[in-house]
């Protein structure tokens, strides 16, 4: 893990005199982390075999929380403490829904806990501090500038996102701290907000809030997954052209691969309704039932219109499990 990345601006890291707890000991409990995936896994190809990013200790028994597209597959994970000891972590969990992903580390970190905040409670305006491991040099005061829903291409959706500025530039994984030092949410994204007209465009990190994660964990813990149906996955990417849905692209070997959906396909509806935006699309599915549901889907391809029915699927049998379970 001898990789070094530019340090915040001085100008842009957290001030004491902001913030009414003990910033240097909250950092403490932030770790670097590097996962190495084999090129032979399944999300090897989108998400790469060597992925670096932040983790946040939430447990002195040394687990680590995370962002799931990090260390799902992973088979050899590293974590570095501030002061710069490596130990060997394991992938032991990962929730397709939240995006959340756990580590267990296999040795002892010796570091502080980062409690958990309370997400509901947080609102525009609010100072937060967004933080990656290694320290100051690596956090950046912030706030939040908007809370709602995020819908992504590769069917994921969340009803009510959190979004902070000015953006951290190493966000994966990065903790979001309350004024209090509390855990209020982990940075996943960096997005665009604005249209580039007179005002431009801005760039937020899209974080996801703590609270959907409370209800998981001990599931994620026992079984590396939330103990419920999966839902159905299809293995589409999407995106919205204008008032289109347009298929950006899909899974090799996934469900949609297989019923023949292509890349380009407009989608023209799904179970008989016509969504209007990607959360319709992926609510409408998901509403049919759980994984395993044939999915039907009008799609317009070269002016004509296309039936397909698509046998979907529980996206985590598509990946190696972690061995810890």
């Amino acid at each position: 893990m001898a990789e070094k990345l530019p340090t915040i601006p001085l100008e842009l890291q957290p001030d004491q005199k902001d913030f009414s707890f003990d910033i240097d000991r909250a950092l403490a409990g932030i770790v670097g982390l590097k996962a190495i995936v084999p090129d032979t896994a399944f999300t090897a190809a989108t998400l790469g075999t060597e992925r670096l990013g932040h983790g946040i200790v939430i447990r002195q028994s040394g687990l680590v929380l995370t962002m799931g597209y990090l260390v799902i597959e992973a088979e050899t994970i590293w974590l570095r403490t501030i002061d710069g000891r490596v130990v060997q972590g394991q992938a032991l969990a990962y929730d397709q829904e939240t995006g959340f992903g756990l580590v267990q580390a296999m040795d002892s970190l010796d570091v502080p806990i980062v409690p958990f905040g309370d997400a509901s409670g947080v609102a525009p305006g609010d100072r937060v501090l967004v933080a990656g491991s290694g320290g100051r040099d690596f956090a950046l005061s912030a706030q939040i500038v908007a809370r709602q829903e995020f819908a992504g291409y590769w069917e994921y959706l969340l009803d009510d996102a959190l979004y902070t500025a000015p953006a951290h530039p190493f966000w994966g994984g990065s903790a979001v701290l309350d004024s209090n030092g509390a855990l209020v949410a982990v940075a996943s994204l960096q997005v665009e907000q604005g249209s580039g007209g007179r005002r431009g465009k801005s760039t937020l990190n899209m974080v996801v809030p703590i609270d959907i994660l409370k209800p998981v964990l001990s599931d994620l813990v026992k079984y590396g997954r939330p103990n419920r149906p999966a839902r159905p996955w299809l293995g589409l990417y999407a995106t919205e052209v204008g008032e289109r849905l347009v298929i950006a692209g899909v899974a090799d070997e996934g469900p949609a691969d297989k019923a023949g959906v292509e890349t380009g396909d407009i989608v023209v509806a799904v179970a008989d309704e016509r969504p209007k935006t990607l959360a319709d699309m992926w609510r409408r599915i998901w509403s049919l039932g759980p994984a395993g549901v044939e999915v039907s889907m009008l799609v317009e391809r070269q002016n004509r219109v296309l039936a397909v029915a698509i046998s979907s699927a529980d996206r985590l049998l598509f990946t190696r499990a972690p061995v810890v379970h």
